[in-house]
């Protein structure tokens, strides 16, 4: 028995040692980074991540960058990415040493990583331990994963707070909850700076290729800044950045029956302010018409946000909603007994994706629009293949203008925008970092949809909100206490 024991003690110590050489290594690696930029919140925190990234290489400086979104990327240097391979499709914050490490083969100038972890405890775990980071981005507070953050927005304000760097340089667009954000900063002597959106002109917004929004704009120009990056070099960077795969979408097929449809894959808002605000914005926009029809895509690990879902259906003004995914049954039983619309439940987890989308066109109009909310994930994903090989509608031209008054720089979604006007620089070449070995990761394509139908005129802002402005504030500049370039 004493053998046993010994045994036992010797594999404690064994992994005891191992964990610290392994914490050691990880944190050399972080010392090879002068600038890390953790980037949290509850929407958008893909598209600023990017942003951030292609601000900081106009100015020059060397950046790696990582997302976490409806798509893992890893983003080298050159502005080329990668899918991040997962064994069993699984993600878990550990990852984050991997990358640190295949970052730092590159000896960046910064690292601009966006937050995986969702539990307040690993938000900060994910902080102190894994990223450590120098710069921290908290663009938003939203009504999402109120069960581990939650149960007030309050709360989840505080709970993101636990990512802000000790000592360091907190960004945010965050209005509504400032002063709260403000009190967690300084209980972790941290600065807190306000990215004020009317930073950001319309003719800036005119530049982008892709649609984004003043408040992620105004996050990547005040970090660039931060780091000394001047504003003209930071927006051309951020003008030729590639969107994220899970960029708002709005395509126009012709139906098997010849019946035309307006498609808006709302999936990547995935709160209930955020898809309301979504779908009132494609609408104003005259990208989709009525009569409009929901999908609702279920997950059994998102029961209560498949409720949060069902909840907002009259708030949609749909005419059907569809319900695919499992359980079904929660977002059913949440959609109010004073909806007079019709709902049609397709559920079920193994059901074969093609019988979905039939049953689904079959049960449209001759001219209809179809919003997918909820998550994409499963029956989502496969409802989204199934629809991409439809023919496309070519039979209609471009909208020639849009309502004033639109909004548009109140979300943190993208629309991505067709832009032939405008020449998008090709990234350079990857040879100079060719001596970096490639990720483990199976080769892998994706697609960005295209947007036929979609012009935008920006609405002239009424004026600035309340809180600190980043360009008012002379303390905000950053100067690291490293060297911006390794030796």
């Amino acid at each position: 028995m004493l053998f046993l024991y010994v045994i036992v003690l010797v594999c404690c110590a064994a992994l005891w040692i191992a964990g610290i050489l392994e914490q050691q290594r990880h944190f050399a690696s972080l010392e090879q980074i002068p600038t890390r930029v953790l980037v949290n919140g509850i929407r958008g925190k893909s598209s600023i991540t990017r942003l951030c990234a292609g601000a900081l290489r106009g100015g020059g400086l060397v950046t790696v960058a990582k997302t976490t979104g409806t798509a893992a990327r890893f983003i080298h240097p050159d502005a080329t990415e990668e899918p991040i391979y997962r064994k069993f499709g699984l993600s878990n914050i550990v990852e984050q040493i991997g990358i640190v490490r295949r970052a730092a083969t590159y000896r960046p100038d910064a690292l601009v990583i966006e937050c995986m972890a969702v539990m307040p405890a690993l938000q900060e775990i994910n902080q102190e331990k894994l990223i450590r980071s120098t710069i921290g981005v908290l663009c938003n507070v939203r009504e999402d994963h109120l069960e581990e953050m939650g149960p007030t927005l309050d709360d989840v304000a505080r709970s993101l707070s636990r990512s802000m760097p000790v000592g360091g340089v907190c960004v945010t667009a965050e209005k509504d909850r400032f002063h709260i954000l403000q009190e967690e900063a300084d209980a972790r002597n941290c600065r807190l700076v306000y990215a004020d959106p009317e930073m950001v002109t319309d003719e800036e917004l005119r530049g982008f290729s892709w649609f984004t929004f003043k408040e992620n704009v105004a996050i990547a120009l005040t970090v660039a800044e931060l780091l000394g990056v001047e504003r003209q070099t930071a927006m051309q960077g951020m003008w030729d950045a590639p969107p994220d795969p899970g960029v708002l979408s709005v395509e126009r097929y012709i139906t098997p029956e010849g019946k035309r449809l307006r498609f808006a894959n709302v999936f990547a808002a995935n709160d209930p302010e955020s898809t309301l605000m979504n779908v009132k914005q494609l609408e104003d926009l005259g990208a989709i018409r009525r009569p409009v029809n929901a999908v609702i895509n279920c997950r059994p690990d998102r029961v209560e946000r498949n409720g949060q879902m069902g909840a907002i259906v009259p708030g949609l003004g749909a005419e059907t909603v569809f319900l695919i995914g499992h359980p079904t049954k929660s977002a059913r039983d949440a959609i109010p007994a004073d909806f007079t619309g019709r709902v049609v439940d397709l559920g079920g987890d193994r059901r074969d994706p093609e019988e979905v989308t039939s049953a689904i066109l079959a049960e449209l109009g001759p001219a209809s629009s179809l919003v997918a909310i909820g998550n994409i994930h499963g029956q989502g994903e496969l409802f989204l293949e199934c629809l991409s090989e439809l023919p496309l509608d070519e039979s209609e031209e471009l909208l020639d203008a849009v309502p004033s008054g639109d909004g548009l720089d109140q979300e943190t979604m993208q629309i991505a925008l067709v832009r032939p006007q405008i020449a998008t620089a090709r990234p350079p070449e990857p040879e100079p970092y060719s001596w970096v070995a490639p990720l483990e990761t199976p080769t892998m394509a994706f697609h960005f949809p295209e947007q036929r139908e979609l012009a935008r005129r920006v609405a002239a802002r009424s004026g600035p909100p309340d809180g600190p402005s980043a360009t008012d504030d002379p303390r905000n500049s950053y100067d690291p206490s490293q060297s911006t370039r390794n030796p």
